[in-house]
């Protein structure tokens, strides 16, 4: 929980300048993907297409294609140098992550802290952490090899020492690791216990009045597979809840993780009864955000404090990001509720 000495001043969020598991590799398709190709790129070789459509280098992708591994009619396997048809349909199906060769890119992320060790990004809310079908480019991890170019190699794999991970939607601080000894050490400092990651949330719902720990296990939602939920067959999953203040139904939230399950907070939230403000997923309001959005195309979630002992010294590190623009703005809105 956060240090008892430190007073949380909720309204600073407001003042101040605005600037999981363990972390996967890069997701495999667990389908065939299918794609088609757009009138631009009629006649291009197909290897040239899907290099620069999946942002990785020609050399991984006419593997993938002579591994049978990308098929165009009606299943058939294709060459490398097939040109391709405006209008036709392309269908792949990626091998495992160790063999992608990912083409470096340059994207929207701020850096709190480096050294020739350790790496703290503050992700923005919008960027995907790993590639994976739909997100093919743009990543986060596509950033980290186009500004760190020395990060790809740490143990042969495209993650490039990312240890935890956040959603698309979560702002916020993550730890990467710049070589194969500071990895092993994140990744054994995560699975101890001996980071503590915080997040800032605004919940919508039942009032949180006092702290709560959720402890409930959490697993894949059966009538909904892009959704998770607190299940009694699920794994481990702990959550504990600090509300700052109140107003209305909604209840602004320090939430601190003792694991790392997909979607935790999201989940414990709304098992709560109390879903995160703009999570159409988890939430339980959805005709009344249409009627009145509080905010759209995010949920209101931060990663706002890591702390972590460094993988080389053993010293404890304390990280914090800002609350970004459009979440404080949205505080000032809550805040106003019931003012004259």
């Amino acid at each position: 929980m956060p240090e008892r000495n430190e007073r949380v001043d909720p309204i600073k969020f407001l003042d101040e300048e605005s600037l999981s598991d363990q972390g996967q590799a890069l997701s495999a398709c667990p389908e065939e993907e299918e794609i088609l190709v757009p009138p631009d790129m009629d006649g291009v070789r197909l290897d040239a297409f899907l290099s620069d459509f999946l942002g990785v280098s020609r050399t991984f992708i006419q593997r993938v294609i002579r591994d049978g591994y990308v098929k165009v009619f009606q299943g058939k396997r294709v060459k490398p140098s097939r040109s391709v048809l405006a209008g036709e349909s392309l269908r792949f199906k990626l091998p495992p992550p160790q063999r992608m060769d990912l083409v470096p890119e340059p994207v929207d992320f701020s850096v709190v802290y480096e050294d020739e060790d350790i790496i703290v990004v503050d992700k923005p809310a919008g960027v995907v952490v790993h590639p994976a079908p739909g997100h093919w480019r743009g990543t986060l991890v596509h950033g980290l090899l186009y500004r760190y170019p020395d990060i790809g190699t740490i143990n042969d794999v495209v993650r490039p020492g990312i240890v935890h991970r956040l959603d698309s939607t979560t702002s916020g601080l993550l730890a990467v690791a710049r070589n194969t000894e500071s990895l092993n050490e994140l990744q054994s400092s995560f699975r101890d216990r001996k980071v503590g990651k915080f997040y800032l949330a605004l919940s919508d719902g039942r009032v949180v009045g006092e702290e709560i720990s959720l402890d409930a296990p959490i697993g894949r939602d059966r009538n909904n597979r892009y959704r998770m939920t607190v299940t009694d067959d699920g794994k481990n999953a702990r959550t504990d809840v600090y509300p700052l203040w109140n107003r209305g139904r909604y209840s602004f939230l320090i939430c601190e993780l003792h694991s790392g399950r997909t979607h935790q907070i999201r989940v414990h939230l709304r098992h709560l009864g109390a879903p995160l403000v703009g999570d159409e997923l988890y939430g339980f309001r959805k005709k009344a955000r249409k009627n009145d959005p509080l905010l759209e195309g995010r949920v209101f979630l931060h990663a706002w404090k890591l702390v972590l002992p460094h993988p080389r010294t053993g010293e404890i590190m304390n990280f914090r990001s800002v609350l970004p623009r459009d979440l404080s703005s949205v505080l000032s809105r809550v805040l106003s509720i019931g003012r004259s």
